[in-house]
């Protein structure tokens, strides 16, 4: 086989349908917050402001957050120096968990070094623990989760995205005395939508299903002390597993699952992918742990953030742009096309100094490419204003100049 011409050829497939992906080298600066320079590929340098980024809050540049990470590094050094099992468990991991477990009202919480890997290591262990067991996945569950149901090798269903009546029908087709968990997420993050998650649960209890809920865009964000759309909604007690991210909200890095503290314990024992990976270092653990905790009574960030993301759809929608609105801080705006998504993205970077990465297939289904904004509390209003504006003018040049634009 000629393994060079099998990747020009897989390389080239991707140039073709308009979905290579081409990575923007920024330059993020403390205390400046969405501003940020781009380090052009002619070597040049320009200011931008990001405005795809999953920073919601700005937590990434808050002094809480800095002043913990600056002692905890200063206190331990760099790396954690193993696995959780192997010297690599700390007193700022267990404090982590300690503020996660308090946030979710769960007996305990588990931390891995991402959301990705918690969603992908307990989804492909549950049924080491429970034999037989059936996960029911809503359709667009993030690629985390369908890689957990896809490798425990048990048996799966996929529902229909929010079909509660679809996810009945699968449910009772099944033998009633089996295991079952339904595996679902609070917002689904590029539409901005919501997951029923009260009548999940009443499915839930009806055929004594455990609860798996991924409250990636949602923890930080949501309820008076930022633990998601089911403490919002005061569902969070009828939820068996929470996954939840440090590292959009929260503004660090790493993942967990909060639940109860047995079965924390046995996917804490049986999980390779939680028992083979070096933990957090210390230094992020501490700083993650200062944004949780200071997110529990920090509303007026949340407030803000979310009088952005109001602004922001209501302007865009004035002038007439496809906007996905289904209330949530999230601001896609459809293009439909992966080409017209990357050039209309690439004008913004060059002509307006405005940071929007284009998202297309497989992240989201083919024709519905777009652009995903994320206005958070430290975007002001003359920033606001100067999207708006940047938008209107090339989304009119856009319209008018298709055969341009492709060309």
């Amino acid at each position: 086989m000629n393994y060079a011409a099998a990747i020009d050829t897989a390389l080239q497939r991707l140039h073709d349908e308009g979905r290579y992906r081409t990575f923007i080298d920024i330059e993020r600066r403390k205390g400046h917050f969405p501003h940020a320079t781009w380090n052009r590929p002619d070597g040049s340098q320009q200011e931008i402001a990001v405005w795809c980024g999953n920073d919601y809050l700005g937590m990434g540049q808050h002094p809480v957050v800095l002043d913990a990470m600056h002692q905890a590094l200063d206190a331990t050094g760099a790396g954690s120096g193993g696995t959780r099992n192997i010297s690599g468990t700390t007193v700022y991991h267990k404090a982590l968990e300690a503020e996660l477990a308090d946030l979710h009202g769960k007996e305990a919480a588990l931390v891995f070094t991402s959301a990705y890997i918690a969603n992908d290591a307990t989804l492909s262990t549950l049924p080491r623990l429970f034999p037989g067991l059936i996960i029911y996945s809503d359709a667009l569950n993030h690629a985390s989760m369908i890689e957990g149901v896809r490798r425990n090798g048990g048996a799966k269903r996929i529902f229909r995205h929010n079909d509660v009546a679809h996810l009945r029908e699968l449910m009772e087709a099944d033998d009633p005395a089996a295991p079952k968990l339904i595996a679902f997420e609070s917002i689904y993050s590029m539409d901005g939508d919501f997951g029923p998650i009260a009548a999940i649960c009443d499915l839930a209890d009806e055929f004594n299903a455990l609860t798996y809920i991924d409250e990636v865009h949602a923890v930080g964000m949501y309820g008076p002390r930022g633990a998601g759309v089911c403490e919002r909604d005061g569902l969070m007690d009828r939820i068996d597993i929470i996954n939840g991210t440090l590292a959009k909200a929260y503004g660090v890095m790493g993942g967990y699952i909060a639940a109860g503290a047995k079965l924390c314990d046995a996917i804490r024992s049986y999980a390779p992918g939680f028992i083979f990976t070096t933990s957090l270092p210390p230094a992020v653990a501490a700083g993650a742990a200062a944004s949780v905790r200071h997110l529990k009574s920090d509303q007026s960030l949340r407030d803000k953030q979310q009088e952005h993301a109001r602004i922001l759809k209501m302007r865009l929608k004035a002038l007439g742009l496809p906007i996905i609105d289904h209330g949530s801080h999230i601001v896609p705006v459809h293009v439909g096309d992966p080409v017209h998504c990357k050039l209309i993205s690439d004008m913004l970077l060059e002509r307006f100094g405005i940071y929007v990465q284009p998202i297309n297939f497989p992240t989201v289904p083919r024709g519905t490419e777009r652009l995903r904004f994320t206005p958070s509390p430290v975007h002001t209003p003359r920033m606001i204003d100067g999207l708006v504006r940047a938008m209107d003018s090339l989304w009119s040049h856009c319209a008018l100049n298709r055969a341009e634009l492709s060309a």
